[in-house]
């Protein structure tokens, strides 16, 4: 049932594991996440990859895209890619430092995309872990801080709101209007929520001339993306639980829960 990649823009969902310190998402891809780190992604250990442009790290027998290649890498068909998994370090030389266990413990999140122990390295000084299957479609992302979460949060939302919404010009032509990232205060009311899992909607939008709503949907705890599809398609079709609200005259968003 597998959606081809264009179907993931209009929807997101994401579910946060506190404990564990990671997010399961669904409908944001590489190339977003890039965009809200534009300038502050370091270096990237590919543990699995199809990117040509690589550089070999002899120690640990692995590639690393150097972070003035990430925006190349931005650009690629990373969905094509299948598996793409890939932990941040802050200089080459780092890799050399990393034990056999480590390396093990890299490789099996790699493979696994589980943790054997929270993947979180002082020596690599990674503020990610990024594990993904058909990008985009099934992503689970490790923060070390849940701040960069919800700065990523903030940043997607606003420009799905700009793909999936051109608004016509006085001539008739369609163009792209530019959104404010979403106040972090309102994404961060929701975190009882998002523990749950919810899902916002883009293709049920409602744009109305002087303000736009998304409604979200709590929807629970999914790591199977087809059954979490399966279950916005039945919810969707029931009262949201939340709206959020770009007001277009005050250029504000706000968040209305029932």
């Amino acid at each position: 049932m597998k959606k081809h990649h264009q179907d993931i823009r209009d929807l997101i969902y994401v579910h946060l594991n506190q404990t564990d310190q990671y997010v399961l998402s669904y409908g944001i891809e590489f190339e977003e996440f890039a965009a809200a780190f534009s300038g502050t992604l370091n270096h990237l250990l590919l543990l699995k990859h199809r990117f040509d442009d690589a550089d070999f790290n002899m120690h640990t027998l692995l590639e690393y895209c150097p972070e003035d290649r990430i925006a190349q890498l931005a650009e690629e068909d990373v969905y094509g890619y299948g598996n793409f998994c890939w932990i941040d370090f802050s200089e080459e030389d780092v890799l050399n430092e990393l034990t056999g266990q480590e390396m093990a413990e890299l490789l099996y999140l790699g493979h696994h995309k589980q943790h054997l122990k929270l993947p979180f390295y002082n020596k690599l000084g990674n503020r990610f872990v990024y594990l993904a299957t058909d990008d985009g479609w099934f992503n689970k992302t490790y923060y070390r801080s849940f701040k960069d979460f919800f700065t990523l949060l903030s940043e997607v939302i606003s420009s799905k709101l700009s793909e999936l919404k051109p608004e016509k010009s006085v001539l008739g032509l369609r163009k792209k209007r530019a959104y404010p990232p979403v106040n972090k205060e309102i994404l961060l009311s929701l975190t009882p929520f998002i523990k749950e899992g919810i899902c916002f909607s883009f293709r049920a939008a409602d744009v109305q001339r002087t303000r736009i709503e998304i409604p979200i949907w709590v929807m629970g705890d999914y790591a199977d993306m087809d059954d979490m599809y399966a279950a916005y398609q039945d919810i969707s079709l029931e009262p949201c639980h939340a709206k959020l609200i770009f007001d277009k005259k005050t250029k504000e968003w706000k968040l209305n829960v029932f």
